[in-house]
């Protein structure tokens, strides 16, 4: 008889144990998909197809650093290079990353975007000059031709850099040669680009064989700029600042892990091509080795910015006639 209880009373402490677990099991679950529902969306626009720039963000993706902040983030590459700004302010984007004086120029059309993180600390477009064009110094490319890819802005720089170094910036002739910046120099078109970058440009030229002399806009009078930055509306600002300082912070960590494990971060980015946009992976190798110095050094840590830089490129802007409104840096940076 006794054995008989005890077995009753085993069993019925099986059935509790049975119903607890599966409780459990399925209050887990519950959970889990509600950690999934909580994931806020975020689309991230890029500024051109994923390459060596790009890799703290596919850091924090891989490492889970966006899971963590609560996020899913979907990193989008763009149909152009102008459409972050448009497609931010029109709501149709969380964030994107675009250039820092187009920045500018879009609030002087009052068009409601701010910086809110700076990726690269100075300016990766560079005047890169062939060597063999005969050109010592800046005040040589007077009867000289420069490429440019058909932005006023460049072409108001390299005649700045031109005047600052002693020369008659009337007197070099300038060509639009649209995108093809390095199918120029290449085939002396030109003797000059503006508009090629430093970690792109000139690493495939000189790959090329091609022997260049780099001048940087900052050593001739030109102020230093961010080179590229994280944009979002006043709107997005204004009613999701968790979520945007959530996805910087996600984005630091990322960065961080790429400066430990450069060579880990630049195979996601090999993984992350794009078809259309192919890479080099020993290009962008030494892109990644020329960009971790200029996105943290002495002059600030990765992202943060600074009002003088802006108030610096907002005056320059203003004093070459192509910013036509006045744009005070608050409505520029959060």
């Amino acid at each position: 008889m006794k054995l008989k209880k005890l077995s009753i009373f085993l069993l019925f402490i099986m059935l509790v144990s049975l119903v607890f677990s599966g409780c459990s099991s399925a209050s887990n679950n519950k959970e889990d998909k509600s950690a999934t529902k909580e994931l806020k969306e975020v689309n991230v626009l890029l500024d051109w197809y994923p390459n060596a720039v790009h890799s703290f963000l596919y850091a924090a993706e891989e490492q889970g650093y966006f899971k963590e902040a609560g996020l899913k983030v979907n990193l989008i590459t763009p149909a152009g290079t102008d459409d972050g700004i448009k497609l931010v302010a029109a709501g149709k984007a969380d964030l994107a990353i675009s250039y820092p004086k187009q920045i500018i120029l879009a609030r002087g059309e009052n068009i409601p975007i701010k910086s809110v993180g700076a990726i690269v600390r100075s300016s990766l477009n560079q005047l890169m000059v062939r060597k063999d064009s005969g050109v010592k110094t800046l005040k040589d490319l007077e009867g000289k031709k420069v490429g440019y890819a058909s932005f006023d802005i460049d072409k108001e720089t390299v005649k700045a850099m031109v005047a600052q170094a002693g020369g008659d910036p009337s007197k070099v002739e300038f060509v639009d040669v649209g995108y093809d910046l390095m199918p120029g120099i290449e085939t002396k078109q030109v003797d000059a680009i503006i508009g090629g970058y430093i970690n792109h440009e000139k690493i495939l030229l000189e790959k090329k064989g091609i022997e260049l002399e780099t001048f940087a806009p900052s050593d001739f009078g030109v102020p230093n700029n961010y080179e590229l930055a994280f944009v979002a509306s006043d709107d997005t600002i204004k009613n999701n600042n968790d979520t945007i300082q959530a996805f910087l912070g996600a984005a630091k960590k990322g960065f961080e892990y790429t400066q430990k494990n450069p060579d880990k971060a630049l195979d996601l980015i090999l993984k992350a091509q794009n078809e259309s946009f192919p890479l080099d992976e020993e290009t962008e190798k030494k892109s990644l080795e020329i960009l971790l110095p200029l996105m943290e050094n002495e002059s600030g840590k990765f992202l943060s910015q600074d009002k003088e830089n802006w108030n610096n490129n907002i005056k320059w802007l203003k004093d070459k006639n192509l910013l036509q409104a006045d744009v005070d840096s608050k409505d520029v940076f959060q």
